[in-house]
C-alpha cells in the first residue's frame, strides 16, 4: 500500500488531505514541527518533521512512496534529497498562483513558493504544483472587527479575487495523490492555477458574509499609507507592500476564473457563500 507523508498537517489543508485518504483507505503520516500537537483520525501515524532539521527527514519519510508539502525555502534542497534517497516517486507541492507573476523572483511572497518550486523542479521527483489564488478562508482577518461591530478598514475595497473554498483544494490535491497509476489522476506531473468559482471583491464578500451573519458590516476607505500602518503591525514592511500592489492592480476588472474542482473534477465548486455559511462562528463576538 502506498503511504502518503502530509506535511502541514495542523493546516486546514494538510488535515484535509489527510482525512480524505484516511477515509478512502489509504495509509497516510501525518507531519508537523509539532507532531504532539496534532489532531487526526485514530491509526494515523504521527512524524517529527521541520525542513530546517535534516537530521529528522530520515524518519519521516522511511517508507513513502508520495508526499503532500507546503511550500518551505529553508532545507528544501536538502528534503528533496533525502526524498529522492527514501524512494518518494511523487510530491504534490501546495504552491501559489504568485510563481506566475513577471517579477516573482522579487516578490517576499511568490519567492517563497517559487524558491521551492525550483528546488523540486531540478531533483528527479515526479511533482504535481497546485498554484491556489486567494483562499475564502483569508476573510477569517476580518473576523475581530466583524465580532466586535467595527468597520472594515481597506485601501482597495474594489479589489477583485476569485477565492478558492479550502475543501476545493483538500479534494484536488488528494485527486492528485489517489489515482490509479503511480502518477495518479491527469492532475499528476501538472501545474493548474486554481481559484473559486466567481470574482468578488472585497466589498462583495463582506456583503455576503452580513447577509449571512444578518447584520451591517460597515466598510470605509482609508489611504494607503494607512493601511501600510495598520498592516504593519503584523507584518514586514515588503509583504505589506506587495499584498497593496497587488489589490491595486485587482481594482481594474473583474478576477480571472481558472481551474475549479468543476474543471477539474467534475464536481460543482463550493462558492464563497458556502464558506461564509459554515464559519459563521468565526464572526460572532465570544
Amino acid at each position: 500500500m502506498t503511504t502518503t507523508l502530509v506535511t502541514g498537517a495542523r493546516g486546514k489543508v494538510g488535515r484535509g488531505v489527510i482525512a480524505r485518504l484516511h477515509a478512502a483507505g489509504h495509509s497516510v503520516r501525518a507531519a508537523s514541527a509539532r507532531p504532539a500537537e496534532l489532531t487526526v483520525p485514530a491509526g494515523i501515524e504521527r512524524a517529527d518533521l521541520a525542513l530546517d532539521r535534516p537530521e529528522a527527514f530520515g524518519a519521516a519519510l522511511r517508507g513513502v512512496q508520495q508526499v503532500f508539502l507546503y511550500p518551505q525555502p529553508a532545507g528544501i534542497h536538502a528534503f528533496a534529497e533525502a526524498a529522492e534517497a527514501a524512494g518518494v516517486e511523487h510530491v504534490v507541492l501546495l504552491s501559489s498562483s504568485s510563481v506566475l507573476a513577471p517579477d516573482a523572483e522579487n516578490d517576499p511572497l511568490a519567492s517563497h513558493s517559487l524558491l521551492v518550486e525550483r528546488a523540486l523542479a531540478d531533483s528527479d521527483l515526479h511533482c504535481t504544483f497546485l498554484r491556489p489564488d486567494a483562499f475564502a478562508s483569508n476573510s477569517l482577518g476580518w473576523a475581530h472587527f466583524i465580532g466586535q461591530g467595527l468597520p472594515i478598514q481597506l485601501a482597495h475595497p474594489d479589489a477583485h479575487i476569485a477565492p478558492i473554498h479550502p475543501k476545493d483544494l483538500a479534494d484536488i490535491a488528494a485527486e492528485a495523490l489517489t489515482g490509479d497509476s503511480l502518477t495518479g489522476s491527469s492532475l499528476a506531473g501538472s501545474a493548474p492555477t486554481l481559484t473559486g468559482p466567481e470574482s468578488l471583491t472585497f466589498r462583495d464578500q463582506l456583503a455576503v458574509l452580513a447577509e449571512v451573519l444578518g447584520r451591517e458590516i460597515p466598510v470605509e476607505r482609508i489611504s494607503r499609507s494607512e493601511a501600510e500602518a495598520q498592516m504593519g503591525r503584523h507584518m514586514p514592511a515588503p509583504v505589506v507592500t506587495s499584498l497593496l500592489n497587488l489589490w491595486e492592480a485587482a481594482t481594474h476588472g473583474p478576477a480571472p476564473v481558472h481551474d475549479t474542482t468543476l474543471t477539474l473534477l467534475g464536481r460543482p465548486a463550493r462558492t464563497f457563500r458556502q464558506w461564509a455559511g459554515e464559519n459563521t462562528a468565526a464572526f460572532v463576538r465570544p
